[in-house]
């Protein structure tokens, strides 16, 4: 069989199983397993493929199908045109995060040395971005969980900005040593019902009843964590914005509140920011 022909069976499997861009999860299976980048890929669709491929291909396939994400398959994941290592560990990240990242850049991009939270990194994506794209900048990432700070260190490691983050265990904002320019966060928000069967973790998912248990803990922390002019950043989930702005109002009474939309026109990230005052 040609690399072409088992791309299209996989490419038919994949969409009558529902599962959403099912051509490029095929691509990426399959380019995963030859080793191939993309124009590579494409270059060798007419090759034949060894039947030791083929069968690891089709058992990878199989994982999927069951219900596995392809980035705990793989063990990678692009985000904000970077690849990371990624495990059952952390949750894997999401192009809507980008938004996140966008307009932190935008922000810190007008300040001389910024110093950045990274709230429940994760995988590290968001601090590591920002560092490759903020050399001016010094991150901390904090996270509750061992596991999801070591993969982070290793990423940080292979994208050589592990001597720019530091990295804390422990709860929301209570591990940061010093206030901060700039706070920000994609912390759980789907409610508890919502994620009781996903694949994974639900420490990065469960957001409680509501969705907003964390992010409510979160703005609650905020008192002593900002500098004067300090921002904090949100991400949430469709219908959350006004419950997330009065939360923020709440903890930052003197402060600006808005909120961004992402490509599909839903309020993807609430933001607040202090005048000259410290809270």
């Amino acid at each position: 069989m040609k690399i072409g022909e088992s791309l299209g069976l996989i490419r038919e499997r994949f969409s009558s199983a529902g599962i959403e861009e099912a051509p490029l999860e095929a691509e990426l299976l399959m380019r995963h397993v030859l080793k191939l980048d993309a124009v590579a890929f494409l270059n060798n669709l007419g090759r034949e493929l060894p039947s030791e491929q083929e069968r690891l291909i089709d058992s990878l396939a199989a994982c999927r199908l069951s219900g596995k994400p392809l980035a705990y398959i793989t063990g990678k994941r692009e985000f904000y045109g970077l690849e990371f290592v990624i495990n059952p560990s952390v949750l894997i990240p999401r192009p809507e995060t980008e938004h996140l990242v966008e307009k932190t850049l935008e922000i810190a991009s007008r300040m001389r040395s910024p110093a950045i939270a990274d709230i429940g990194t994760g995988s590290g994506a968001i601090a590591i971005s920002l560092a490759l794209n903020l050399p001016q900048a010094w991150i901390y990432a904090t996270d509750i969980s061992p596991e999801a700070l070591e993969l982070a260190r290793l990423n940080a490691r292979q994208h050589k900005v592990e001597s720019r983050i530091t990295f804390l265990l422990g709860d929301l904002t209570a591990p940061l040593p010093e206030p901060v320019d700039m706070l920000i966060a994609n912390l759980p928000y789907v409610k508890s019902l919502d994620c009781a069967t996903s694949p994974e973790p639900h420490l990065a998912l469960d957001g409680g009843v509501e969705g907003l248990d964390v992010i409510e803990r979160l703005c609650g922390s905020l008192h002593g964590k900002l500098k004067a002019g300090g921002w904090v950043l949100l991400e949430i989930g469709q219908g959350q914005e006004e419950r997330v702005k009065r939360l923020l109002s709440a903890a930052l009474p003197f402060a600006q509140i808005g909120t961004i939309k992402d490509l599909a026109g839903i309020e993807r990230v609430v933001w607040g920011r202090i005048d000259d005052i410290i809270i």
